[in-house]
């Protein structure tokens, strides 16, 4: 499946990993919301947990054609996210995020997997309001 990525912290337009691995590789960014989930801190980076009740604020990004297979790829790579491995960080998942115009659009988010969410839901620290760049 071909599906937009939704991006919710270093891959955000303004933070570092947006120019290392989304410029010149989109043909479209826009605000967007996951609902059924919360952001958690990385240190660093951030980690979406999926969560009844919250919601994450990011970017639906469409990566143009010809740049699709190659970046899916390097954002795996990025995210620490190996398929059926437990060891991964991230797992990337198909779901429904909401689009500015209010429609909802499927894409890839990757969440946190999930001994990593329960370690964060343990002890980790909540973002408040569910977006990076407002962070405290």
């Amino acid at each position: 499946m071909r599906l937009p990525f939704f991006v919710y912290g270093t891959l955000r337009p303004g933070e570092h990993n947006h120019d290392l691995f989304l410029r010149g590789r989109t043909s479209s960014e826009e605000p967007g919301l996951l609902p059924g989930a919360v952001l958690y801190d990385g240190p660093g980076y951030p980690y979406a947990v999926e969560e009844d009740g919250g919601t994450v604020t990011g970017e639906i990004v469409t990566a143009l054609p010809e740049a699709y297979g190659e970046l899916l790829a390097a954002l795996d790579r990025l995210e620490d996210c190996v398929p059926g491995d437990p060891r991964s960080l991230y797992e990337r998942v198909a779901r429904e995020v909401t689009a500015a115009d209010g429609g909802t659009v499927r894409a890839w988010v990757y969440v946190a997997a999930p001994a990593v969410a329960a370690r964060l839901r343990a002890r980790g620290k909540l973002i408040e309001g569910g977006d990076w760049l407002a962070r405290s």
